[in-house]
């Protein structure tokens, strides 16, 4: 078995990765031909990831002209700690605002702490609405998957 085999995720421990992580690093195509990329808050969909950004924003222009992505999660800050998700996506662009708006309650609750079911406060209905009209959801959906963690080798190298 190869290392890359020995620190790669399964399928179920990828999901669980994505759910526990709080950031994710979004690369897109610039209009000059070089990588732009973005740090975004996130919450998992499907085998994915999903989001919302300003729709003047420059990934968002990025994604229209071509809707692909690389995106990275990682933590860990000692070699055997080091685990990740790296993957490619197709973008799929958001822009009918009560889908948008149920994606920016979903980002809120999941960054406030509130439990996806809990109706939401009325000044965070009243932001969420008010944001939606301004914004696009991007929906990331992985075709390619590369993952590890170094926590399986058992602090050998």
């Amino acid at each position: 078995m190869s290392r890359r085999d020995q620190v790669k995720m399964t399928e179920d421990e990828v999901r669980a990765y994505l759910a526990g992580q709080k950031v994710i690093n979004v690369a897109s195509i610039g209009p000059n031909g070089r990588p732009h990329l973005a740090p975004l808050w996130y919450f998992p969909h499907e085998d994915g990831v999903a989001t919302w950004t300003y729709g003047t924003s420059q990934k968002a222009k990025n994604l229209r002209r071509l809707p692909e992505a690389t995106v990275l999660v990682e933590d860990g800050d000692s070699y055997e700690k080091l685990r990740g998700v790296s993957f490619e996506a197709d973008v799929e662009i958001v822009e009918d605002i009560a889908e948008v708006t149920r994606m920016g309650t979903a980002l809120l609750q999941r960054y406030s702490g509130a439990k996806p079911d809990a109706a939401a406060p009325a000044e965070m209905n009243a932001f969420i609405a008010g944001q939606a009209a301004k914004r696009v959801g991007l929906i990331f959906r992985p075709t390619k998957v590369v993952s590890w963690d170094h926590g399986k080798l058992g602090g050998t190298y």
